[in-house]
């Protein structure tokens, strides 16, 4: 069953204050939704199925946009695998139940491109998932998200429920996680240069080989991308959402370089992990909606900087 989403329905964003969740507000906001609702973590836990339920009763909204999740980086992932299977699990399982339960007209959930075959073919569409084997580095995480989006099809399938999914890449931007040990490789790049530079130091390190092959996406792009796929898409099918575009961990950390002004020199520490060789979605069936990304790669690694500089107190909790 497809629904309409209108501008007066009550859309709660789950997540609304992370570097997703914050986007998709914004953009619902630009396109004229006023009637936006959140939650902080201490207002409202997740896990907790009782007080999912009870905010479910309590606020009865037309439209869930499911973002909060336990996210990290490959080291985060590594060292507590359990909480990042239970966590997202529960998240997930209590928020989509209550979709259900109490009539949520239109959900969108968000998954991560984590969740495909590490030796996925490249560009990697919709239909590779569940096809192989995962990365190992951060299997807890996908296999949690996985379970999310096929929830939302068996609730699709079973009772009609307009229960979409959705895969963002690699994303970065505004209210991204700059904490180098929980943080992803772009933000921690930006930080790392950043205080090489303050500091005056002569070198960066940064872990792996600088070759696997990696696709980034401006965060204000997914936002758009997500609330066109509420206003256009009812598809049981997850939907990817990238640029169809890659470059190297080195070219990235070139970029990143160059833009916060740091001369030293780059020292890689090939004893760390490089995760996934390779990572590019085929954004194939998203182009064909009607959707293509905006923000190249240097501009959106200068917005994030600028946005890094102007919130550094935020930034580096």
């Amino acid at each position: 069953m497809s629904s309409r989403i209108e501008k007066t329905d009550k859309i709660y964003v789950a997540g609304h204050r992370g570097l997703v969740g914050s986007a998709i507000v914004r953009n619902l906001e630009a396109k004229g939704y006023k009637n936006i609702i959140g939650r902080t973590h201490r207002e409202l836990n997740l896990t907790n199925q009782a007080q999912v339920t009870a905010f479910f009763e309590e606020e009865k909204p037309d439209v869930v946009v499911l973002a909060a999740a336990k996210v990290g980086g490959i080291n985060a992932n590594n060292t507590a695998p359990a909480e990042f299977a239970y966590e997202n699990m529960q998240i997930q399982c209590n928020v989509i139940k209550c979709c259900h339960d109490f009539g949520v007209k239109k959900l969108l959930f968000l998954g991560s491109t984590c969740i495909y075959p590490k030796l996925a073919p490249q560009p990697i569409p919709e239909d590779a998932l569940l096809t192989g084997p995962l990365e190992a580095t951060n299997e807890a995480y996908a296999i949690a998200k996985i379970a999310g989006l096929e929830m939302c099809k068996f609730f699709k399938r079973q009772y009609g429920d307009d229960f979409i999914s959705c895969m963002p890449t690699n994303l970065y931007g505004p209210h991204d996680n700059y904490d180098l040990q929980g943080s992803h490789v772009l933000p921690a790049m930006i930080r790392k240069f950043h205080e090489a530079k303050v500091n005056g130091e002569e070198s960066v390190e940064l872990w792996g080989t600088g070759t696997p092959l990696r696709e980034f996406l401006y965060v204000d792009d997914m936002a758009d991308a997500c609330v066109f796929l509420l206003e256009n898409y009812s598809g049981e099918q997850h939907v990817n959402i990238g640029t169809g575009k890659e470059v190297t961990i080195r070219q990235l950390a070139e970029t990143v370089q160059k833009t916060v002004g740091f001369e030293g020199k780059i020292v890689w520490n090939t004893d760390m992990p490089d995760g996934t060789p390779r990572k590019l979605t085929d954004v194939t069936k998203l182009h064909g909606l009607g959707w293509t990304h905006r923000v190249e790669l240097e501009e959106g690694v200068k917005l994030a900087y600028d946005w890094f500089k102007d919130n550094i107190k935020e930034a580096r909790k």
